[in-house]
């Protein structure tokens, strides 16, 4: 128990650079408690004391504002900056070194039966409001935008950002990318090359004029 303490303790440590010691982490970090409450909860749910396992995970809600349902899978490593707002469904399968940010959901689409939440891998950061609805699977070392809507599968070492979301980058990186100012926007680019085309098409017609 305190070993795997310690270990996520030490993932704040390495992907919050705002933190200042591990008593701090213990009892100012949301999202270092949401995932200990979970593990209680998820463990209640597997020797089907489902009622407890919600209640526990209602009070989870109303400690950290961060809904887990407690049938979620969570891996290793994982850890919620902030937290605010995190819906995680019922089916929702996490890999290891998993970073979400707060207003995060891992929702499904419909009232269906069965698997309705999505499978994300490992290596994989979800930033700021982004929604990833649906059964399908997020590959390893993926990063997804903020305010991204995610409907559809996406491949590893992709790079996804708006809304619906579309794959805007491939690479066979496997780092956590915190640098979300960083990520591309696909629609900012079209506008730059329209613009850049109408200026090319301006100064043939001028030309032509004279």
């Amino acid at each position: 128990m305190f070993k795997w303490l310690k270990k996520n303790i030490q993932v704040i440590y390495e992907r919050d650079p705002a933190v200042k010691s591990a008593l701090e982490v213990i009892l100012c970090y949301p999202g270092f408690h949401a995932i200990i409450m979970h593990r209680i909860a998820h463990w209640f749910y597997i020797k089907h004391f489902f009622l407890l396992a919600r209640f526990i995970s209602q009070l989870n809600r109303f400690f950290t504002q961060i809904e887990i349902h407690p049938g979620a899978k969570i891996g290793e490593g994982f850890f919620i900056d902030h937290g605010a707002g995190v819906v995680i469904g019922e089916t929702a399968e996490i890999g290891d070194n998993v970073t979400l940010y707060q207003g995060v959901t891992l929702g499904g689409t419909g009232k269906e039966k069965g698997k309705r939440h999505p499978t994300v891998g490992n290596n994989v950061v979800i930033s700021t409001g982004a929604k990833v609805l649906g059964s399908f699977k997020v590959g390893d070392n993926v990063k997804i935008g903020a305010g991204s809507v995610v409907l559809k599968e996406v491949p590893s070492d992709s790079t996804v950002v708006g809304v619906p979301g579309r794959v805007v980058k491939r690479e066979g990186t496997g780092v956590v990318d915190l640098e979300h100012n960083k990520l591309p926007d696909p629609v900012a680019e079209i506008i730059l090359n329209l613009q850049r085309r109408m200026e090319e098409l301006e100064q043939k017609l001028a030309k032509k004029e004279l």
